[in-house]
């Protein structure tokens, strides 16, 4: 699958995929002091970085979203540590480099009908723009959208080995 001007790129993966995506761990956790920190831990000493991070908190649990720089890396240490957790797709969007770079992303998906799941930005700037990681209800559609106004879509490969 193609996107873009005559852009010819492969984006079929072992996991059955021919889209750009980026996966994202959720990561369920009792609400404690130091929680966060175990699990942030368990990265040390590998090449897995965390490149994006939410969380939502409640009383009695919080869950972790992360975006890694190795997703096959970091699931293997996530599932060794027994976390309770999920994997999604995602799609990474570079923002442009204006005044409101949201504006145009969010005007695109709107006309195009596609809903804002989840959105937070990646932490350090792969090709050295800012970009989000948006989670959204039709995932082919938003890429085909934003594709077609010009965005460039982040592969899990724009990840890898970010400071």
């Amino acid at each position: 699958m193609s996107f873009g001007d005559d852009a010819i790129t492969d984006y079929s993966t072992m996991r059955g995929r021919d889209y750009p995506s980026i996966r994202q761990f959720t990561v369920f956790m009792e609400n404690r002091v130091g929680q966060l920190l175990e699990i942030v831990r368990r990265f040390e000493g590998s090449h897995v970085r965390i490149v994006a991070l939410n969380i939502i908190d409640s009383t009695e649990c919080s869950v972790v979203r992360f975006l890694l720089s190795h997703p096959e890396q970091g699931r293997e240490i996530l599932e060794r540590a027994g976390l309770a957790m999920m994997e999604s797709d995602l799609i990474g969007v570079e923002l442009e480099d204006e005044s409101q770079p949201l504006l145009r992303v969010c005007t695109a998906l709107l006309q195009a009908e596609v809903n804002l799941v989840q959105t937070y930005p990646l932490i350090p700037r792969p090709h050295g723009r800012p970009a989000v990681a948006l989670m959204v209800d039709n995932i082919d559609l938003a890429i085909e959208t934003l594709t077609n106004k010009g965005f460039r879509m982040l592969t899990e490969d724009d990840l890898l080995d970010l400071s």
